[in-house]
């Protein structure tokens, strides 16, 4: 039951269809039979409403309902359609075809086509549909099994796993058994904060990845029992007639039984970017690359012209995509380093914390205090230890990394990610749809002795932009390569053009459109009469037109050595002139250097005849045009990026399926070498490599030429091996293995698979590889500043390690409690430390070479710099304390002085681990950091609360102060400060004098070379 809800805009339609209720073939089914009119400009149908949406041009509203019933009656009339939803629950689970039945893997290209159709017990009339069925119980239905993705479950539970995390838990714990329930509670607390930080974005990002998929193609035509029907993919079985039509996707692996002009894009499948030309002749090469099997068709690829009739050799998981699916599985993805030198944080805070525990609990012992008290005591100084904020800071600034990147439209799955990118020293780039934009386009053109640049729409000769209509022959050469084209042109209300065809012929009319050419006009004024396509031993196509006067006009493209050879004049200077022997031979040249240039090169050609009925004697006594040179563009501003990243240290390796030749020309282009001599491996030589002396070549090419996606995964880990960081772009199938085994798998949004969307750690959503340079400066700046925070955490931490240690060896209390320990550890740990990890970037980040992976986020020279900072910190407080006891004895009001001074210390030294080298005494300042200003503020409001606040300063235990106990505090907080903030400056005039002296010493010989000289 078909019902109008909305008709009156002109052009537009709104309907209720009952049947499409919950029915996902149904909607797949109406959008792709009702596109097909050409009447209809966009279908839209939604299974959860009933409603579908059509626009048209100037039929009415009643027919597009008689369209719709029709076709909803044709989908009720076939039962296969039906099983689609049966299937639904299948596709959901993600799991393998676990009953299916082994398929035989043999070298069907090798074989002659009628025997591979014996070997299936079918032929050209298709299965029946008994066999069909029989065939799909035994081998299952051809589908994948689906990358595994994370669930929200997998996406909590990883919030908890790093060794941080886990020590914040053992501390809660040990709190629980000594009757620290509060100190738990906090502690727990924080852990939970980290944990709902981490999920919320990375199930965010994870959401929107997911919701880039693109739709799938739901259904096959195939031959069964002599007719063409339509089935659901699935139901596609070993021994079926697969029908090849522009425009669809190959449903299974197919040997090929009949081909007409058929070629297919298989770049998603080989990284090939051009479409392959396909033939039925058997091989007699056993070893053949996916690439070159002609006479073979494969699951996922697209048929973009022409043609043909395909066995199905292999379904499911059995076919070549499976096959890489397989390999998806087996790769292993790779700890970051970030992730691996926080957990080397977490195992040295280990050995200290024990050693502390051991340390204080034996000196209490030795002191005469209490077993109880001691154990209470060491517990909390082991707490004091593992700085709380280090999991929060952490997560917080990689998820505020996150949030960064979508603004740039960058979509980054884990945490982990932002920052390994940062870290990256090698990007393995896929050529097809990363580097190049995977369409062919139009880039040259030879007209009589005339080289035509093609870019952006734009013909320029001698960097200036010419008109096409200004010049005859080139006017001339594009009409002619509109009217010998298979292409549909449709001209949208809007003004825009939609083309539908082959790569090839799609972009010579968008050449046509970019100069103006009224292209649907013209194929009007010169309609077609007759059109001869390519054959096996005939490159070239030819059709005849009608012209306004009558006469038969002959348009010709072609294979431009066999297009040259019928031939006999040419334009010259605007004239029809012989084409003399010299001619030739220079325009061969021209089609050599242009093919040597990595482009696809057709001549073009035009003609009048008197009769149609001549045969193929239409193609001879031709006038010659020119040459035209295509290719799959790169894209804008990938080369200034290759350049970014060699000044960033990182280095360039290009991984294609392309012809060794091919790649050389593009990575020329992009001087993708940093060095002059530009290296290049082949897939034939990568092969014959045992895995050592792959990693020994592995970061000396540049270059990986006919590679198939178990070579990509073997050169990632070849690099990996060579102990450097990976990073992986692609877009296509066959780089989802690389993508997963690689530290950071970053794919295409727009252009790309799901498959490697859902491998990959980072999507560039809207394509622009650019983004990536935008992404290596915030992850070197987030590892830079969690650098600063550890820092500052080891630091305070540490300054109450040796507070508390030397109180208890010297016999005099407990300057602070186990709460008042905790306390600090929040207020002073958390705010200011995620402030300094909000710093902004560095000026020369990315001029900076990437880091050593295996060197510790807190080096040993760091060690001593931690150690003096916090002994300042610590003696300040021990000073500020004996005051206090002098004054008021062991009391709470000696332990509250020690408290705030020791609080005010570790607030201030927030400052001091802004950099490393540059002083509070300089007079270039930093730049503002409103956040960590913010902090600081926020931080001592709360202080100044927990002396104001009754109900705190019980929980605390501590007492009000008068004026002259803040004086003491303040002193005792700012001297640290003075003391660590003069070293650096110290330190840095001595750096500066030091400098000098080299300088002088180099100036001093240069000059003594020079005197020698001249003597």
């Amino acid at each position: 039951m078909i019902q109008a809800i909305h008709t009156s805009v002109k052009g537009r339609a709104r309907y209720k269809v009952k049947e499409l209720y919950r029915s996902p073939s149904l909607k797949s089914y109406l959008e792709r039979s009702l596109a097909k009119n050409p009447e209809i400009t966009y279908v839209s149908a939604n299974p959860l409403t009933s409603n579908i949406l059509v626009r048209f041009h100037q039929t009415n509203s009643n027919k597009i309902k008689s369209l719709i019933n029709q076709a909803v009656l044709k989908y009720q009339k076939n039962p296969e359609f039906h099983q689609i939803e049966k299937l639904t629950d299948f596709k959901k689970s993600r799991q393998p075809v676990v009953n299916a039945k082994e398929q035989n893997r043999e070298n069907w290209h090798l074989m002659a086509a009628d025997k591979v159709i014996d070997a299936f017990n079918t032929s050209k009339s298709g299965l029946s549909y008994d066999s069909a069925k029989v065939n799909l119980h035994k081998y299952g239905p051809n589908v994948l099994s689906q990358i595994e993705t994370r669930s929200d479950l997998s996406i909590l539970i990883d919030q908890f796993k790093s060794l941080p995390v886990a020590l914040l838990g053992v501390a809660a714990a040990i709190s629980v058994c000594t009757g620290g329930v509060v100190d738990a509670v906090v502690i727990m607390g924080v852990v939970g904060l980290n944990a709902a930080i981490g999920y919320v974005t990375e199930s965010q990002s994870e959401r929107i990845i997911q919701s880039l998929k693109n739709q799938e193609q739901t259904s096959t035509w195939v031959i069964r029992e002599i007719n063409q029907i339509e089935i659901p993919t699935e139901n596609v079985v070993l021994g079926d007639i697969l029908v090849l039509k522009p425009g669809s996707y190959v449903a299974a692996d197919a040997r090929l039984i009949e081909a007409d002009n058929l070629s297919v894009d298989e770049s998603a499948l080989t990284g090939e970017s051009i479409p392959v030309t396909k033939d039925t002749a058997s091989l007699t090469v056993q070893d053949v690359p996916l690439g070159d099997r002609l006479n073979m068709t494969y699951k996922g690829t697209l048929v973009t012209g022409g043609q043909g009739l395909a066995v199905v050799v292999a379904t499911g998981k059995f076919t070549e995509m499976g096959k890489i699916q397989q390999l998806v599985g087996e790769a292993k993805t790779t700890e970051t380093p970030l992730e691996r030198q926080l957990d080397e944080v977490g195992s040295q805070l280990v050995l200290i914390s024990m050693g502390i525990c051991g340390l204080v609990f034996g000196l209490g012992l030795l002191r005469g205090y209490g077993l109880v008290q001691m154990l209470k005591s060491s517990i909390s100084l082991a707490v004091a230890a593992v700085p709380e904020g280090l999991p929060t800071i952490a997560t917080t600034t990689l998820a505020l990394g996150i949030l960064d990147m979508r603004k740039n439209k960058v979509l980054v799955r884990s945490l982990s990610a932002v920052e390994a990118l940062g870290s990256v020293q090698t990007i393995c780039l896929d050529k097809t749809g990363t580097i190049t934009e995977n369409k062919m386009s139009v880039v040259e053109i030879l007209t009589d002795t005339r080289h035509i640049k093609v870019s952006d729409g734009k013909f320029i000769v001698e960097k200036e932009n010419i008109n096409p209509y200004t010049c005859d022959e080139l006017l001339k050469l594009i009409h002619v390569l509109v009217l010998c084209n298979e292409s549909e042109v449709i001209k949208e209300g809007d003004g825009e053009y939609v083309v539908i065809g082959s790569a090839t012929e799609n972009a010579l009319v968008y050449m046509a459109i970019s100069a103006g050419v009224d292209v649907i006009e013209l194929r009007q004024k010169y309609p077609l009469l007759q059109t001869n396509l390519r054959s096996e031993n005939r490159n070239i196509m030819s059709t005849i037109h009608e012209t306004p006067d009558r006469r038969k006009f002959v348009a010709v493209k072609g294979n431009p050595t066999e297009v040259i050879q019928i031939c006999r004049s040419w334009i010259k200077n605007g004239r029809v002139m012989p084409l003399t022997e010299e001619d030739r031979g220079a325009i061969e040249i021209e089609n050599d250097r242009m093919a040597n240039k990595a482009l696809r090169v057709l001549g073009v050609a035009y003609g009048y005849i008197d009769d149609l009925n001549n045969g193929n004697n239409h193609e001879s006594d031709l006038i010659w045009l020119g040459l035209i040179g295509m290719a799959d563009p790169i894209r804008r501003g990938a080369k200034e990026l290759i350049g970014d990243f060699h000044q960033a240290g990182i280095d360039t390796v290009m991984i294609t399926g392309d012809q060794s030749p091919t790649a050389y020309a593009i990575a020329k282009e992009l001087d993708l070498s940093r060095d002059p001599q530009l290296e290049i491996l082949d897939s034939t030589d990568l092969n014959n490599l045992n895995p050592e002396a792959l990693i020994a070549l592995s970061d000396k090419v540049d270059v990986f030429a006919r590679i198939s996606p178990s070579n990509k995964l073997q050169i990632v880990k070849a690099l990996q091996a060579a102990e450097k960081v990976v990073a992986m772009t692609g877009d296509g199938i066959n780089d989802a293995p690389a993508l997963k085994a690689a530290q950071v798998g970053v794919a295409m949004g727009k252009g790309g698979t799901d498959v490697a969307r859902e491998v990959a750690d980072i999507v560039l959503e809207d394509d622009r590889l650019e983004t990536m340079m935008i992404a290596v400066s915030r992850g070197r700046t987030i590892y830079n500043n969690i650098r600063k925070s550890v820092h500052f955490l080891l630091a305070t931490n540490m300054s109450e390690i040796m507070v508390m240690t030397t109180a208890t060896a010297l016999g005099l209390g407990e300057p602070l409690n186990a709460i008042q320990l905790l306390w600090l550890n929040l207020v002073t740990d958390i705010f200011p430390g995620l402030s300094l990890a909000m710093e902004a970037p560095e000026p020369d980040v990315l001029s900076q070479p990437p880091r050593n992976p295996n060197e510790p986020i807190i080096k040993n020279s760091d060690f001593g710099r931690i150690a003096f900072e916090s002994a300042t910190i610590s003696v300040s407080c021990l000073a500020a304390y004996g005051y206090a006891m002098s004054r008021y004895g062991i009391s709470p009001q000696a332990s509250t002085i020690a408290f705030m001074s020791l609080t005010s210390g570790q607030l201030l030294h927030t400052f001091s681990c802004r950099s490393e080298k540059h002083s509070i005494f300089n007079k270039e300042k930093l730049p503002n950091n409103s956040y960590l200003n913010a902090a600081i503020i926020g931080s001592f409001g709360i202080q100044i609360l927990a002396i104001a606040v009754p109900q705190l300063r019980s929980l605390l235990k501590i007492t009000p102060i008068n004026l002259a106990d803040c004086s003491v505090i303040g002193g005792s907080a700012l001297l640290p400060l003075l003391v660590n903030e003069s070293t650096k400056k110290i330190k840095q005039e001595v750096r500066s004098q030091n400098s000098e002296v080299r300088m002088q010493s180099v100036r001093n010989l240069k000059q003594s070379t020079i005197e020698d000289h001249q003597i």
